[in-house]
Formats: C-alpha cells, sequence, structure tokens
C-alpha cells in the first residue's frame, strides 16, 4: 500500500474528468442526431466545442504538473452515457426522447460539477493557483449548460409537447361528454 497523498488524489480526479470528458466527446454527435428539437441539437453541438476546449484545459493543467492524461478510465461517466444510448435504441425521435436526452445529460453535467468541484476546491487547497482557476472556468460552463438544458426541457415540456398533451385530453372530454349525452 502507497502513501496517501492530496497531490496523487487530485491528479487521479483530473484523470478521471479527462476521461470523463473524452467519452463526452464521442456521445454528443449521436444525441445530437437522436434530438428532434432544432434547440437541443444546438445545445448539444454548442457543448460539443466547448468539451474540445475544457480538454484543451485538462491538458494545460497536466503540462503545468509534468504528467501525461488519460491513466484512469472512467467507469461512472460510461455508465451514465450507457443510460443515454439505452434511451436512443429505446424511445423514437419526439419531445419525450428530446426530455429524456436533457435527463441524461443533466445527469452527466451533475457529475462533471461535481468533479470539477472537488478538484478546483483540492488544488486550491494545494495552493495551485492558476489550476483553481482553469478548472473553476470549466465548471462556471459545466454550470451554463446545465441552466440551459433546463431552460430547453422547460420550453419542451411546457410548449408543444404540452399543448398537444392538452389538445388530446379535451378531444378525451368531448367524446365523453357526447358518450353521456347518448346514454
Amino acid at each position: 500500500m502507497k502513501d496517501a497523498k492530496f497531490e496523487d488524489l487530485l491528479t487521479d480526479e483530473l484523470n478521471d474528468l479527462y476521461d470523463a470528458e473524452r467519452q463526452i466527446v464521442e456521445a454528443l454527435p449521436k444525441m445530437k442526431q437522436a434530438a428532434s428539437a432544432e434547440e437541443l441539437a444546438d445545445a448539444f453541438e454548442q457543448h460539443l466545442e466547448q468539451t474540445r476546449q475544457q480538454i484543451k484545459r485538462l491538458d494545460q493543467i497536466f503540462a503545468q504538473m509534468g504528467e501525461e492524461p488519460g491513466s484512469k478510465e472512467c467507469e461512472g461517466m460510461q455508465g451514465l452515457l450507457r443510460e443515454g444510448e439505452k434511451l436512443i435504441r429505446e424511445l423514437q425521435k419526439s419531445p419525450v426522447l428530446d426530455a429524456a436526452l436533457i435527463a441524461a445529460a443533466q445527469k452527466v453535467e451533475h457529475y462533471e460539477i461535481s468533479g470539477y468541484g472537488t478538484a478546483r476546491t483540492m488544488a486550491s487547497m494545494l495552493g495551485e493557483v492558476e489550476m483553481a482557476e482553469l478548472l473553476q472556468e470549466t465548471l462556471d460552463e459545466e454550470k451554463d449548460t446545465d441552466e440551459t438544458l433546463t431552460e430547453i426541457a422547460e420550453s419542451i415540456m411546457g410548449g408543444d409537447a404540452a399543448e398537444d398533451a392538452d389538445e388530446e385530453l379535451e378531444e378525451e372530454e368531448v367524446v365523453i361528454e357526447d358518450e353521456e349525452i347518448r346514454s
């Protein structure tokens, strides 16, 4: 058993985030293609570009540390992304799938928010000011993405999908009323 060091714990967390981001880069094009709402597809495309920049920031951090990234597989992200892939296979392209994709994407965002928040705090406590600032920049982006996804979900569920559900309910009420009148 090796000695436990905070620096090693931080490196481990950074490697986890690095692999998570690489997995997300592979998953986002599939999510974009599965989205029926243009606004959601655009958000996935924007987040793909943002994720590529986040990987560059992590590369910069690893270079400053004199380390090579990628020595850890992020199993947590694998599980979250598998859930999203399952939704794509099981649901037809629709506002319902869009809402499910948003829920899956927000689980991913929350994982990242937790990871970047932890890494930023560790870096700060270890006196790694520049590293903490870079991690904070990514953390802010992840929080913004989460907020954007919430707004899109509210639009999807409060917009056309809700109107369609209301219309169906009204049609059912008319049928029931017609049956009651005939009785």
